[in-house]
């Protein structure tokens, strides 16, 4: 049956968490919420990531401009931009693994899970979204 319920017993993710008692679905609920806004978190913090990014990219795009600075180098933006984007890399690989942890949560078809997936979600955003102007 693949439709909404109300319930207090729910396996999410993996065998271990098998939730049976309404205590255990609260708990669960507020991981799923905590995941949610962390996924916000992080694809605000690779938004962030990107712009200085793209600041730090040289003009040129050279070869030469784009590898890592060389020995006695003190241009300070020569290579910066590679380790924004290995940071954007690790902040996307992240992101994916917590989308679908999330996905599969709320594919439990619980409607308590969902509903604390759709909260972390929006609390996620309304929280870190005003920290982009500042990043």
């Amino acid at each position: 049956m693949m439709t909404f319920y109300f319930s207090d017993t729910v396996v999410l993710l993996f065998d271990f968490w098998s939730v049976h008692t309404p205590t255990g679905m609260v708990l669960s609920v507020v991981v799923v919420l905590l995941l949610s806004m962390l996924y916000e978190a992080i694809k605000m913090g690779k938004a962030v990531l990107l712009r200085r990014a793209l600041l730090a990219l040289p003009h040129s795009l050279s070869r030469e401009e784009l590898v890592e600075p060389e020995e006695g180098d003190t241009s300070p933006t020569q290579g910066r931009w590679f380790r924004y984007h290995v940071g954007q890399t690790l902040f996307h690989v992240v992101q994916v693994v917590l989308g679908y942890m999330v996905m599969l949560a709320v594919m439990s078809y619980n409607a308590w899970i969902f509903l604390g997936a759709i909260a972390g979600s929006t609390l996620g955003y309304f929280v870190v979204y005003p920290l982009l102007g500042r990043g």
